[in-house]
């Protein structure tokens, strides 16, 4: 809303300028010279003589999207003429025309230092159009030429002054910041810029790598945090469950026939059964002392050791 009233506002004081403009021209063209008055009669003169020959030559026409500034003797002739048919003397009139419809223009590629010191290279495109006729011809040169050259500029300027994250995360505010300022720059024009678009951001391969490289490091740093709490989380549920199991004595039985039908549900030629140690315990306490040997301070030390001859051990 705010810019389509600056908008109005802008082509409402172009109108107004332009009727002033219109004014202050008549004003002055009205007290012409001797010379001019001469000339002009030999003109309209050529023109009887010629006729009908000159019609076709005198009579011109304009398109619904076309205007004509018409000059004689090289001053401005009243306003814009247009759309249809307007005559000119012959001789002394001398008249160009002004396209009025929205012209789109690339930027050419503008390679630059970012704020933080980072080179891209960025691509715009500008719609334009006139707002008005007579400054767009008495007060400029070549205005899409100068349109053109101040959109390069304009670019330049405000990349200088932005982040590389701003640039590539808030297209939009650098657009219409380039569309207002450019805006400014060509209302004594007779120029209304109605649109910026910044179609393409490039970077170099090396800060591309970089980026790119910073990026597979923070999901990997993301990944090992959010593993790292699974692994918590499914600690302390197991701790938890095996709380509730040592509780009871069946569950643990339970839990174990469980593991066996999983086993064999995949027709396995091979099942682990495992042994708890508890059912060992009662045989392990029976034979526990005739598994320990005597102590070396137990056998006699006065008598000698037996000794076994060979006929003895046949």
């Amino acid at each position: 809303m705010k810019s389509i009233n600056r908008r109005q506002l802008v082509a409402n004081n172009c109108s107004a300028n332009w009727s002033k403009l219109s004014t202050t021209t008549k004003a002055e063209n009205e007290p012409l010279g001797c010379m001019e008055w001469i000339v002009t009669v030999l003109s309209i003169l050529v023109f009887i003589v010629t006729c009908p020959i000159s019609i076709f030559i005198c009579f011109k026409v304009v398109a619904e999207y076309e205007r004509a500034i018409i000059f004689r003797l090289g001053r401005l002739s009243g306003g814009a003429r247009g759309p249809g048919m307007f005559f000119i003397l012959p001789c002394i009139d001398e008249y160009r025309k002004v396209d009025l419809r929205t012209v789109t223009f690339n930027v050419p590629q503008q390679e630059m230092l970012t704020k933080d010191s980072v080179t891209v290279t960025v691509d715009a495109v500008v719609y334009y159009r006139i707002s008005d006729p007579l400054y767009a011809i008495v007060r400029v040169e070549d205005y899409s030429m100068s349109t053109r050259l101040l959109a390069a500029t304009t670019l330049r300027n405000i990349v200088g002054t932005r982040n590389l994250t701003e640039l590539l995360t808030e297209r939009e505010t650098l657009a219409h910041h380039m569309q207002i300022t450019l805006d400014e720059a060509t209302e004594p024009w007779g120029v209304m810029v109605e649109r910026v678009e910044i179609k393409d951001v490039s970077l170099p391969v090396s800060m591309q790598r970089a980026m790119a490289a910073e990026a597979e490091a923070a999901r990997d740093a993301r990944a090992k945090v959010i593993a790292a709490e699974g692994e918590k989380k499914s600690a302390t549920a197991l701790k938890e469950a095996s709380d509730v199991i040592s509780s009871s004595p069946s569950a643990l039985q339970l839990r174990y026939l469980q593991t066996l039908s999983s086993i064999s549900a995949e027709k396995n030629s091979t099942i682990v059964f495992p042994l708890p140690m508890e059912l060992l315990t009662p045989y392990l306490a029976k034979y526990m002392p005739m598994m320990q040997l005597p102590p070396k301070s137990d056998l006699p030390t006065d008598q000698p050791a037996p000794s076994y001859s060979q006929s003895s051990m046949l």
